[in-house]
């Protein structure tokens, strides 16, 4: 079992006008890998707000893995890539490389995601589309991975070159 912080970014979601639909999405395909949510925030599209909220649950809770919805698009309010490149201590490019691998197969409009990945401390920070639908075809492509991953930064696990991991 591994710890799961979630951040809904959106603005109508922080101001109540807008029901999250994604978060809850994340969860459901996270029960399937022990992913078990301990805190789940809904911020606005304020880089700030993104970033402490990210630096709260790594660095004040400890979650294993952060997961963020929304943000990561061409509007000029999409900030949530470069508030989480603001706050990572390493970037992980292949996990959003494989989500818009993946994603292209679906529909091409998926090569204008601009998601990233990194890691703060022991803490993974997954960035993922804003809609329910994109959230679980990101999230299945790299559910084969994603547990392996966190094992080795609680290293609970060998490097991924390793045989047995």
């Amino acid at each position: 079992m591994f710890t799961v912080g979630i951040i809904t970014v959106s603005d109508k979601g922080y101001a109540g006008e807008r029901k999250d639909h994604s978060g809850p999405a994340i969860e459901e395909v996270l029960r399937a890998i022990g992913g078990k949510v301990v805190d789940y925030v809904i911020v606005p599209d304020e880089r700030d707000s993104i970033s402490n909220a990210i630096i709260n649950m790594t660095d004040h809770s400890g979650i294993d893995l952060v997961l963020t919805t929304g943000g990561t698009g061409f509007s000029p309010r999409d900030v949530t890539p470069e508030a989480t490149l603001a706050v990572i201590e390493k970037q992980v490019p292949g996990i959003p490389e494989a989500m818009r691998l993946v994603s292209m197969q679906i529909t091409p409009k998926a090569m204008l995601s601009r998601a990233v990945a990194g890691i703060r401390k022991k803490s993974l920070i997954i960035n993922l589309p804003g809609s329910p639908k994109g959230v679980t075809e990101s999230l299945e492509a790299i559910l084969p991975a994603l547990p392996h991953g966190l094992l080795i930064l609680q290293g609970k696990a060998g490097e991924c070159g390793g045989t047995g991991n």
